[in-house]
């Protein structure tokens, strides 16, 4: 499986990683990963059962049974629980804070590793996330960062949580996305930082249509290497 070419698209909280991954998946007609997702829907299925991050051996029979599946669609990566789309529980702000702290325990990420790897499959993939780079495909032909300002992610956070008639306050957004960030950067198990040889793309003041744009720049450019 080695064999199969891997493009990893790495970042913080609400960078667009997924939105980014789908696109370029869609457009290279390969399988598609959202690591996050996958991390949230432990994080539903933990608070379906009652179980938090203080019972990892619980979490860890959890992540064993975790029926996942991904597609890329035309509003980013769809996820699919046991048959059925869970794409909107997924984003809940309780569930994206719980899949944070069960992603901060060392036995669940070890469990979820091999499930990651078994994404890898021809003719290539797209793995979205945010050690995709660092730990899960370390020897990807290919490594994208993106990032952008902490207050631009909440802004775009809150225009989605507005548009579907969701109550939420901004400074409140704002300070869960910056602390979200100082979590991931300073666990211990898989940080949320670059690869060494990571594409940084800061798309702060970039639409998605450019970010894709620079992606598929640079794959072209790489892919008589893989």
């Amino acid at each position: 499986m080695n064999d199969v070419p891997v493009i990893c698209i790495d970042g913080p909280s609400g960078v667009g990683k997924g939105s980014v991954a789908s696109a370029v998946a869609r457009q290279l007609g390969w399988h598609v990963l959202d690591s996050g997702a996958l991390y949230r829907a432990v994080g539903l299925a933990a608070m379906r059962q009652g179980l938090d991050e203080s019972n990892p051996t619980a979490l860890v029979a959890l992540c064993q049974d975790l029926a996942l599946t991904f597609k890329a669609g035309e509003r980013g990566i769809e996820a699919w629980l046991e048959g059925a789309s869970v794409d909107d529980q997924l984003r809940q702000d309780e569930v994206s804070q719980m899949a944070s702290r069960v992603a901060a325990v060392p036995k669940v990420r070890a469990a979820l590793l091999a499930s990651q790897r078994g994404f890898r499959q021809a003719p290539g993939l797209v793995a979205d996330g945010r050690d995709m780079g660092t730990v899960v495909f370390a020897d990807a032909p290919l490594k994208f960062f993106l990032d952008a300002a902490a207050e631009e992610r909440a802004r775009r956070r809150y225009k989605q949580l507005i548009d579907k008639g969701e109550n939420v306050i901004f400074d409140r957004l704002c300070q869960e996305i910056t602390e979200r960030d100082r979590r991931d950067r300073e666990r211990d198990v898989s940080p949320t930082v670059p690869a060494r040889d990571a594409v940084i793309i800061d798309s702060t003041h970039m639409g998605l249509d450019e970010v894709v744009a620079v992606v598929m720049q640079h794959i072209a450019q790489a892919r008589g290497s893989f």
